[in-house]
C-alpha cells in the first residue's frame, strides 16, 4: 500500500476561465476537439482557423499514441483552459539594472503563452502489481515523453483516478472546476459527468446555498463501471431542521422541483446528453433511512464521492467504512420480513389480474359482439352462454373452442371470488394471456362476419 494514499493531487500553475460556449450543440468549423465558440463570434481569420486545425491534429496524435500505450487504462483525456495572465498592477516592479531577467521573464512568458495543459486520468482501481507512486510515475513519465515527441509546446498533468476522488473527499474541489471548463479530447463518461455535476451544483448553490448540506456523485461512474451513455446519477441533502414557514414535505418538494429543472438547464448548457439522475433528501428521512438500514442509502455512502459537502457525507462514510453504522435489530427483522410480503402481493397482483384484467378483457368484448348482433348485452354469467347460442349454433361464423376460453374464464375468476381457489401460478397467467390475445384476435374476424350478415 503507497504511504501517499491520502495525499491530494492538486493542478499546477493552472487558473480557470470561461468555458467555451457552443453553438447548437456544434463545435465551430477549425475548433479543436471538444472546443467550442461563441454562436455571435464572427469568422475566424484564415491564420487563426490553420492555427485551431493544427492543434486539432496534434491532440489527435497526443491521443492516439496514449491510449495505443495504455488502452483501458485512460479514464479521459482533456485539453485545459489557458492559464490567466497576472494583471498588470499585480506584477512586481523591477529595477532598471535587472533588464536580463526582465528579457528571460519576456522569454518565459511567451513559453507559457505556448504552452497546451493537458490533464489524463488514469484509472489506477484494478491495478494490484505497483504502489500508487510507482503507477503514477510510470505513467507519467511515459506520457510526458509521448507529448514531448508530439510537440513541446504539450504541457499534459496525469492524475489517478482514485487521487481524484480523494481530493473532493479531502474538500478540495479546484480540480474538478478546472474539468468542468476544460474540453474533452477522449473520455469514457467520467469527464462529462463531471462536467455537468459541477455546472449543475453551482446552479444549485447559488439559488439554495443556505439548505444544500451535501451534492455527492454516484452511481455506476463511482464504481468504476460507467460507459459513456450511464446516467449520471447524483444526490442532494436539504437541511429541514429549521423549516417554519412550510411543512418539511413541501420545502423537498418545491426545491426538488427546481433543482430537477435546473439539471435539464445545465444539459442544455453543456450539450452532454447523458440522463442527470438527481435524487433529493430531506436530512431528517435521510437520518431515518441510515438507521434503518436502507440499502440504497448505504450504497450511496459507500460509493459516492462529493462535490460539496458541510461536514455531512464525509463523517457519515468513515464512520461506515469503521464498521460503526449498523443497522439495528428491528432493521434486520423488517428487511428479512420484506421478501415475504413483496412475494405474497406478487400472488395477490396475479390473482387480481386474473379475476379482474384478463376477464374484462374477453368479456366486454363479447358483450360487444352481441350487441352488434341486435341484442341486449347479457349478464357476466349469461355472456358464454349467449355467446355459443348464437354465433357457434345458429349463425354457425364462431368456434367452440373461443366459447370454452370464455367459460374458463368466468369460473377462475368466480374460484378465486370464493376462496375455491387459493393461489394462480405463473404458468396459468401465461395461459390466461395467450388464450385472451387469441380469442381478441378470433373477435375481431367476428366483428366482421356480423356485418356482412347485416349487409345480406
Amino acid at each position: 500500500m503507497s504511504k501517499n494514499k491520502n495525499k491530494s493531487i492538486q493542478p499546477k500553475n493552472i487558473k480557470p476561465v470561461s468555458a467555451p460556449v457552443q453553438k447548437d450543440g456544434q463545435a465551430q468549423p477549425g475548433a479543436p476537439i471538444g472546443m467550442q465558440l461563441p454562436s455571435n463570434m464572427p469568422k475566424l481569420p484564415p491564420e487563426v482557423e490553420k492555427k485551431l486545425e493544427a492543434l486539432k491534429v496534434k491532440l489527435d496524435g497526443f491521443k492516439a499514441k496514449v491510449l495505443e500505450k495504455f488502452g483501458d487504462y485512460i479514464v479521459g483525456i482533456a485539453l485545459l483552459p489557458p492559464e490567466k495572465p497576472l494583471p498588470k498592477e499585480s506584477a512586481p516592479e523591477e529595477a532598471p539594472k535587472e533588464e536580463k531577467k526582465d528579457e528571460k521573464s519576456k522569454e518565459d512568458k511567451a513559453k507559457e503563452e505556448q504552452k497546451i495543459s493537458l490533464l489524463v486520468v488514469v484509472d489506477d482501481t484494478t491495478s494490484q502489481k505497483m504502489t500508487k507512486d510507482e503507477l503514477h510515475q510510470k505513467f507519467s513519465t511515459i506520457i510526458q515523453k509521448i507529448a514531448e515527441e508530439t510537440d513541446k509546446n504539450l504541457s499534459p498533468q496525469s492524475i489517478l483516478l482514485t487521487d481524484l476522488w480523494q481530493n473532493s473527499y479531502d474538500g478540495k474541489y479546484d480540480l474538478n472546476k478546472l474539468i468542468s471548463m476544460s474540453a474533452p479530447i477522449h473520455d469514457t463518461g467520467m469527464l462529462a459527468a463531471l462536467k455537468i455535476a459541477e455546472i449543475h451544483k453551482t446552479m444549485v448553490l447559488k439559488k439554495f446555498d443556505k439548505y444544500i448540506l451535501s451534492y455527492v456523485l454516484a452511481g455506476s461512474l463511482t464504481q468504476g463501471k460507467a460507459t459513456p451513455t450511464s446516467d449520471i446519477d447524483v444526490w442532494i441533502v436539504i437541511d429541514d431542521t429549521d423549516v417554519k414557514k412550510m411543512t418539511r414535505i413541501e420545502l423537498k418538494d418545491k426545491l426538488r422541483a427546481i433543482i430537477i429543472g435546473m439539471g435539464i438547464e445545465a444539459g442544455e448548457l453543456t450539450g452532454i446528453k447523458n440522463k442527470l439522475n438527481i435524487q433529493v433528501y430531506i436530512l431528517t428521512d435521510f437520518w431515518e433511512s441510515l438507521k434503518e438500514a436502507n440499502p440504497i442509502i448505504f450504497t450511496l455512502l459507500r460509493d459516492g464521492v462529493p462535490l460539496y459537502d458541510r461536514s455531512i457525507f464525509m463523517p457519515w462514510k468513515q464512520l461506515l467504512r469503521m464498521g460503526r453504522i449498523k443497522p439495528s435489530r428491528e432493521a434486520i427483522e423488517l428487511f428479512m420480513s420484506t421478501g415475504e410480503q413483496t412475494i405474497s402481493r406478487v400472488k395477490l397482483r396475479l390473482k387480481d389480474m386474473a379475476m379482474e384484467d384478463t376477464y374484462y378483457a374477453i368479456l366486454t368484448p363479447s358483450q360487444a359482439a352481441i350487441m352488434l348482433y341486435g341484442l341486449p348485452p347479457p349478464t357476466p354469467r349469461e355472456t358464454p352462454d349467449v355467446l355459443e347460442e348464437i354465433f357457434v349454433k345458429k349463425e354457425k361464423i364462431l368456434e367452440k373452442e373461443y366459447v370454452d376460453i370464455l367459460r374458463n374464464n368466468v369460473k377462475i375468476r368466480k374460484d378465486i371470488e370464493h376462496g375455491t381457489k387459493a393461489e394462480l401460478s405463473g404458468t396459468e397467467m401465461d395461459q390466461l394471456l395467450k388464450n385472451a390475445e387469441k380469442f381478441l384476435e378470433r373477435i375481431k374476424k367476428l366483428f366482421k362476419d356480423i356485418e356482412e350478415t347485416h349487409d345480406k
